[in-house]
């Protein structure tokens, strides 16, 4: 796992923290998606959805936007495959629901972003 960058007392900058966020939220969402349709153990992902995570973590790394974007599905460049663009939004339209019951905290805080993000505009 890379070392996030830190201001002043150890603080970890915003743009890598939102970056880790983003990561491990993507990261969930394949995981209880790859549960739900493949079987897989709870933490384990098949070969597919392992496919997907490490492209989407890639496309994350390389984000020029992510100190001013919301979400992908928002952005402005979409960086995404088409192929993969197409199966993260699968991924993203099962999973979100589930997530409330799943991860509460991140269904939250998404919720949250995207009414932040609607009254911005």
């Amino acid at each position: 796992m890379a070392v996030a960058n830190t201001v002043g007392g150890g603080v970890p900058d915003a743009p890598e923290k939102k970056r880790q966020q983003e990561k491990a939220t993507v990261g969930l969402m394949i995981e209880l998606y790859c549960r739900g349709h493949h079987g897989t153990p709870k933490g384990r992902l098949c070969p597919d959805c392992a496919v997907l995570r490490d492209y989407a973590d890639a496309r994350v790394d390389h984000c020029p936007h992510i100190a001013t974007k919301t979400f992908c599905s928002v952005c402005q460049t979409h960086c995404y495959k088409p192929e993969m663009q197409e199966r993260i939004r699968q991924v993203m339209r099962w999973s979100g629901p589930r997530m409330l019951f799943h991860h509460p905290v991140l269904a939250v805080r998404h919720l949250a972003e995207t009414r932040k993000q609607k009254k911005g505009q």
